[in-house]
């Protein structure tokens, strides 16, 4: 009876922790200069969208384009040059390979003998998992001092190519940027 619950015990850990570590969901971090003052910045403009991988000009596009629409949702006005801050955008993309093993055991012994050994036959089978692990960094850097102030960073792995990219990118860095300008 032990025996049982110890391996249900196992298989729901086992099953919980492989459903934590392939979540496609877009984890965001943040990190922002303490001393910078926010409220003094009214403009920005785009540097650069610098891309690794196998990131289209069009994904690049609907990245600036998002990221505008964000900022002057935000208050802040675009110029095409000197703005109070200035963007840039990195996205990384590389191939990544999961590996999992499981063993099933089945055989006699256990806690039903004298000495608790388990002796018995068992087969492993070994899973493959290929995606693509995707970074969408942005950073802002004060265009006087040219000190970075804020960065935001969203990462998720992509199992699949998007059937809506216009609306999963804007919805990408809508999530990045929900945190700017920082609270203190």
């Amino acid at each position: 009876m032990k025996t049982s619950k110890i391996s249900q015990f196992l298989f729901i850990l086992t099953i919980s922790i492989f459903t934590i570590s392939c979540s496609s969901s877009l984890r965001v971090t943040n990190d922002f200069d303490r001393a910078a003052n926010f409220s003094s910045y009214h403009s920005f403009s785009i540097y650069s969208v610098k891309t690794t991988g196998s990131v289209s000009q069009l994904n690049a596009n609907r990245i600036v384009n998002a990221i505008k629409e964000n900022l002057i949702a935000k208050g802040l006005k675009y110029t095409e040059s000197n703005g109070d801050l200035t963007i840039n955008a990195i996205t990384i993309l590389k191939d990544k390979q999961s590996v999992t093993s499981s063993t099933n055991y089945y055989g006699y012994g256990g806690l039903y003998r004298p000495y608790g050994y388990y002796s018995g036959m068992g087969n492993t089978s070994v899973t493959t998992y290929h995606y693509k692990d995707g970074s969408l960094t942005i950073e802002m850097v004060d265009t006087k001092t040219t000190k970075m102030v804020w960065q935001g960073i969203g990462n998720k792995e992509i199992d699949k190519q998007s059937k809506n990219p216009d609306s999963e990118i804007k919805a990408a860095v809508t999530k990045i940027l929900a945190d700017f300008p920082p609270s203190k």
